[in-house]
């Protein structure tokens, strides 16, 4: 069905002659309607004229040395001033509420929790204008639909947006708290030791995420057959961390989330081998971000952090766009199965 205008609607005159109306009915002179305006005499007296040409009546009874209105002027003065006053406050509204919009930053509960809040504050202190609401979601969402400025996404290269930059790759390596690894009557000196110690799991019955499970990282060493002391499983995998720092078992953690930890020596690693897995963080923007320059600095933010982070020598530095190639990492875990579309466990 063809959607039709108002024919009333259509014979409205431009926002620029009702603009110059109000002005010149206010101050009932052209000329200091045209200096408000930052405009000529000649040019403001033009659009009278046009305003009124387009009306079909007078608006101003030109005098010698004097502009006054006549009843339709006073008319249309009266409701032009009441519309444009309501015009100002309703752009002025949006546009304040446009500047205390938190920035919406959304990823998965682990990245959050191990990586992004323990170091949130430094953004805060470059930027304490910037109100940040951080998302947690293990789901993979539709940013423009849900009015969220960023992501920072855990996938396949091949499932990252192009363009998107690189954030860092992941290792997995066992984990456990200093005084579990110190324990004389159960040494941590090989892998086949973890069968005297608990097993701290992420749940995973789905097997979405086969390549983050203990026995994905025993089959890569070669250790098939291994059954532990016991197992506790978790479905958030900062609650398997947790677990590990107050020394309940030994965790398969995943490095750069919980490099914190090891340097406080919360945590401590009783091998050496590290195995990448098929996934890495990349940052997702999107298309209303580009008008928001907090959203970029949020960005610069993060791979700054990344590059700092490489700089203390805490590995080599990978934040690049998705598609560069990158340097030679550690052992390769078995592959993710399929084209699982998750973000990842958190």
């Amino acid at each position: 069905m063809r959607k039709t205008t108002s024919p009333a609607r259509t014979r409205l005159p431009s926002l620029d002659l009702l603009k110059g109306f109000e002005a010149a009915a206010r101050h009932l002179s052209f000329t200091r309607a045209a200096e408000e305006l930052f405009l000529t005499q000649s040019a403001l007296s033009r659009q009278m004229q046009t305003l009124e040409e387009q009306l079909g009546l007078p608006l101003f009874e030109r005098r010698h040395r004097a502009l006054l209105l006549t009843e339709a002027g006073q008319r249309l003065h009266a409701t032009a001033k009441t519309v444009l006053d309501e015009l100002t406050q309703a752009v002025a509204a949006i546009r304040r509420d446009q500047a205390t919009q938190p920035l919406t930053v959304s990823t998965n509960q682990a990245f959050a929790s191990l990586w992004l809040i323990p170091r949130l504050t430094r953004f805060r202190e470059r930027h304490p204008d910037v109100d940040v609401y951080i998302s947690a979601d293990n789901r993979i969402v539709d940013l423009d639909r849900e009015r969220i400025d960023l992501a920072v996404r855990y996938c396949s290269e091949a499932m990252a947006p192009t363009g998107s930059p690189r954030l860092f790759g992941e290792r997995l390596v066992p984990v456990c708290s200093p005084a579990l690894a110190a324990d004389r009557a159960r040494p941590l000196k090989r892998p086949e030791d973890l069968a005297q110690h608990v097993l701290l799991h992420i749940d995973d019955e789905r097997g979405r995420f086969t390549w983050l499970n203990w026995s994905a990282w025993l089959a890569a060493i070669g250790i098939h057959h291994l059954t532990p002391a016991g197992s506790l499983r978790f479905n958030h995998f900062d609650q398997v961390i947790q677990a590990a720092v107050d020394g309940q078992g030994v965790a398969l953690g995943r490095e750069p989330l919980i490099d914190h930890l090891l340097q406080q020596r919360k945590l401590v690693a009783p091998f050496p081998d590290r195995y990448a897995t098929p996934r890495a963080y990349y940052i997702v923007r999107a298309s209303h971000a580009a008008l928001r320059p907090e959203a970029q600095a949020f960005s610069d933010w993060l791979q700054e952090e990344v590059r700092a982070d490489a700089a203390e020598g805490e590995r080599p530095a990978e934040s690049a766009p998705r598609g560069v190639p990158r340097g030679r990492g550690t052992k390769s875990a078995p592959s993710e199965p399929g084209r699982e579309r998750a973000q990842g466990r958190g």
